[in-house]
């Protein structure tokens, strides 16, 4: 069994910068277990795999196809940067010829659109609900310790909990801060919480790049001690920003180690367009 295999990195212009998604071109099912197997090799948060979803399909002229996405250690229900990656590979290297793609996912349909500055996904709005901090207070102090935190909520729909921690720290501490992610599954094993957000609010305009609002994203349940770039924390953290700032459109960034630029825009719909970049930096053969 061969089919191609892309590496291209999301949400920047740069290589070796953003999140590195793996890309994997299906002609034809896989066996169940080797999406896994497949994952597991690659070794990157997320590997995607986009399958055909009719015999006479191609991946140049056709414009809907199923999208799956692993991590090293399972399956997820979204995840934006592969998506991005993956619409990538197929709008810049295999020349799809559609402006726009849908992806049929475990989390519905999703559609990649392509323009001039980058590739827009339209993706669900999930709200976060304060969340009272008694209950996840060991999982904080577990991951920060004393660090101030100003404001905590959570979203069932993703499991994910945001931490909003004071408007004292800027960018550089938060990008600076160690997060100990280490002991996380163990702390809070209620299958209640699966990825935590830190996050601050933007610098005031006046710096070199302005931001509404910084981000780091964590997921050790799902076998990904921090995420450089995250899409689906996005779904979350626009929702929450849009209430706070009161904007509909906003310029986010996630300061990993690497780092990625997201532009966000509510839609009427009540859902949300990601607009980012992608960076090929690697296209082959896989071999199994």
């Amino acid at each position: 069994m061969k089919f191609p295999i892309f590496i291209a990195d999301a949400f920047t212009a740069k290589a070796f910068r953003g999140n590195p998604a793996a890309v994997c071109l299906l002609e034809n099912k896989l066996d169940e277990d080797m999406h896994q197997k497949i994952a597991k090799e690659m070794n990157l948060s997320e590997t995607a795999f986009i399958q055909k979803l009719h015999p006479t399909d191609n991946f140049t002229q056709s414009s809907c196809f199923g999208l799956r996405w692993f991590t090293p250690v399972s399956e997820v229900p979204l995840c934006g940067h592969a998506t991005l990656a993956s619409a990538a590979v197929l709008f810049h290297k295999i020349k799809n010829m559609n402006s726009t793609l849908t992806f049929v996912t475990l989390s519905g349909e999703l559609e990649a659109r392509r323009e001039e500055d980058g590739i827009v996904l339209d993706l669900p709005l999930y709200p976060a609900h304060p969340q009272d901090f008694h209950e996840v207070e060991e999982l904080i102090k577990t991951a920060i310790g004393d660090t101030l935190v100003q404001d905590i909520r959570y979203s069932p729909d993703t499991r994910k909990l945001l931490v909003r921690l004071s408007d004292t720290y800027n960018r550089s501490f938060l990008e600076s801060l160690k997060v100990n992610t280490q002991n996380l599954p163990q702390v809070e094993n209620t299958e209640k919480v699966k990825g935590l957000i830190l996050t601050i609010k933007g610098e005031p305009d006046g710096q070199t790049q302005a931001f509404d609002f910084y981000s780091r994203y964590f997921t050790p349940w799902f076998g990904v001690a921090e995420d450089p770039v995250t899409g689906s924390a996005h779904t979350v953290l626009s929702s929450y920003w849009s209430q706070q700032l009161g904007k509909k459109t906003m310029h986010a960034f996630q300061c990993s180690s690497r780092g990625g630029e997201l532009k966000i825009s509510l839609r009427p719909d009540g859902r949300v367009d990601i607009k980012g970049r992608a960076a090929l930096v690697l296209e082959g053969t896989l071999t199994a």
